[in-house]
């Protein structure tokens, strides 16, 4: 697209917004201005992300009608069955969010099609329920998830509460790419649609049935009961969604000795304690490290703006450890398993969903106890569509899915990834080892001495605009070109590439194997020794993501691989250090 006429374009619209205009007209620099409209913010398979402001590919009221225009298209060419059904709309603390939600629901209901809306902030996991609990047509959550506080997102969501299965998201896709213009979608009148029925406030009700579908989670009250008195917990929502819903769970299963992080509490769209609210970095729980400190916390919790993650932090003697993501999903399976098992509750057909990027150490766990282990692709959006398949099949019972970037599911009533639902079961683990005087990073040392000490490690780097997607793509296509013989002094034992769905067996003289997934720009490569590298282009933010991951028999000589094959890696894309 011609940049400079779609930027006249927007300064000439006579009804553009005063504040987006005032806005654009500040800035003089060509190259953002450029960066601002030199395409459409993109659409991909579960919605759009990006920088709030004017322009086409920044997110604003605009771009958010545009995306509302696809979907009501769709649901429309659906019929009126689907329009009645309606769509649920939440969103988050961020800069914009309330605003964003009601454009998309006037959107919505200027084509006819009924509308629920939460009458304030809501967590994303409550949407994915609150889609299945009104038996609604589809989905929508105004959030950008962990992203830093310039950024705001559209997230979209099936009938079933999971983000769209991928021929259904290409029709989006393309309903939103056909919208000529964004700046004239048409939407109706907010006041009109509620006098008209057509525009529900909701709230209080779906509260309480996601609770009470909570408490079904709970595999060992008795733990619970025992340890109440003196188990202490800090937790944090990052000034985010979390605060009710998790201090809630908290309290309804038992657990009394409770602090939540005061200067992190409430909503604040700057998120003005933390540089990004991301319980995957431990800078996220500095205070909360501070309150568990004085208080003696056995556990720490930190959730996402939009409480779809969370991150853990645990006493391992010297003060308090960070859990990455991996070590949680194994403490999680591992309880569940183990606690299941004794309760002879544990199913045969059960199965463990995780991703391509996730620990091997859950497939380990998995094996003891003859459970069925499957990979899907990045995006939890996969794992959910493999518990629908489960649904109607019945060919395995769901027992966890998760993913290494801090995402888990552990009860089905949701279909995306639950924090809340996570610190609920990560919080009764804890109590259990703590009636058996361990901390759960003892519970992963043992789990370690089981199973092999496991590793992974992630880097990526960030490569903003236009030349940046250019630069990730040369950097994937350098690797198809010259596959790599081996990293760190470990052999490629064999390469998986998610485009062309091949898996080839490089050790049986180049043996070629179908991929059962979906097609995916994605690279893997197999090392010797059960070591791995996953290469993959981030779908929400301009960066490409490098995932490693090695398995030997102590600490020590994970860390050395580990480091050896993280080296090699970002060496041969131009990234060493």
């Amino acid at each position: 697209m011609d940049w400079k006429k779609t930027y006249e374009k927007w300064l000439e619209f006579v009804e553009l917004d005063e504040q987006l205009r005032a806005q654009l007209e500040k800035v003089e620099d060509v190259m953002e201005l450029e960066d601002r409209f030199y395409k459409h913010l993109e659409f991909g398979t579960g919605g759009m992300r990006g920088v709030i402001g004017p322009g086409t590919n920044r997110m604003n009221k605009y771009t958010v009608r545009k995306a509302a225009a696809g979907l009501a298209h769709y649901i429309v060419d659906a019929g009126d069955e689907a329009k009645a059904r309606g769509v649920v709309i939440a969103y988050d603390s961020r800069h914009q969010s309330a605003e964003f939600a009601m454009e998309a629901a006037k959107t919505l209901g200027y084509e006819g099609i009924q509308v629920y809306l939460f009458e304030s902030l809501r967590t994303t996991p409550e949407l994915s329920f609150a889609v299945r609990f009104l038996h609604a047509y589809a989905g929508i959550v105004i959030t950008a998830s962990h992203n830093p506080a310039a950024y705001n997102g559209f997230k979209v969501y099936g009938s079933d509460g999971a983000q769209f299965a991928s021929s259904d998201a290409d029709v989006i896709v393309e309903n939103v790419e056909a919208v000529v213009n964004e700046l004239t979608v048409p939407v109706a009148d907010e006041a009109t649609l509620k006098e008209q029925g057509m525009l529900s406030m909701i709230g209080e009700t779906v509260d309480n049935a996601y609770h009470a579908q909570l408490e079904e989670i709970i595999i060992n009250e008795a733990a619970i009961n025992q340890a109440r008195d003196d188990f202490k917990i800090v937790y944090t929502p990052l000034h985010g969604t979390g605060r009710v819903p998790v201090m809630r769970g908290l309290r309804d299963i038992g657990f009394t000795q409770v602090d939540i992080v005061d200067e992190q509490a409430l909503p604040d769209p700057d998120f003005s304690t933390v540089e990004f609210p991301n319980p995957e970095e431990s800078a996220a729980f500095s205070l909360a490290m501070e309150y568990g400190e004085k208080s003696g916390a056995d556990l720490l919790l930190a959730t996402d703006p939009d409480a779809d993650r969370v991150g853990v932090a645990v006493k391992n003697g010297a003060g308090y450890m960070l859990l990455t993501g991996n070590q949680i999903g194994a403490i999680l399976l591992h309880y569940i398993v183990t606690q299941k098992s004794l309760q002879g509750r544990l199913p045969k057909n059960g199965a463990v969903l995780k991703t391509i990027v996730t620990s091997e150490l859950g497939r380990d766990i998995a094996s003891a106890y003859d459970l069925t282990t499957i990979d899907t692709l990045t995006g939890f959006k996969y794992i959910s569509e493999k518990i629908k398949e489960f649904e109607t099949t019945g060919s395995h019972e769901f027992l966890l899915g998760y993913e290494e970037s801090y995402g888990y599911l552990i009860g089905d009533f949701v279909r995306d990834k639950d924090a809340v639902q996570t610190c609920v079961l990560i919080a009764e683990a804890a109590a259990f080892y703590h009636t058996k005087s361990m901390t759960l990073y003892d519970a992963l040392q043992e789990i370690f001495a089981r199973y092999g000490y496991y590793q992974e490690d992630l880097a990526s780097l960030t490569l903003e605009g236009k030349a940046g997607v250019e630069q990730i793509a040369a950097i994937l296509q350098a690797l198809r070109d010259n596959p790599p013989v081996e990293f760190g002094g470990k052999t490629v034992v064999a390469r998986e590439d998610y485009v062309s769905s091949e898996r080839v067996i490089v050790e049986e003289e180049n043996h070629i194997e179908p991929i059962e997934l979906p097609k995916s720009n994605v690279l893997k490569y197999l090392l010797e020794d059960g070591a791995w590298v996953c290469v993959r282009p981030s779908g929400t933010e301009p960066k490409i993501k490098f995932y490693f991951g090695v398995k030997e028999a102590t600490e020590e000589d994970s860390r050395n691989v580990l480091d050896a094959v993280k080296q090699a890696v970002l060496e041969r894309v131009g990234a060493g250090e």
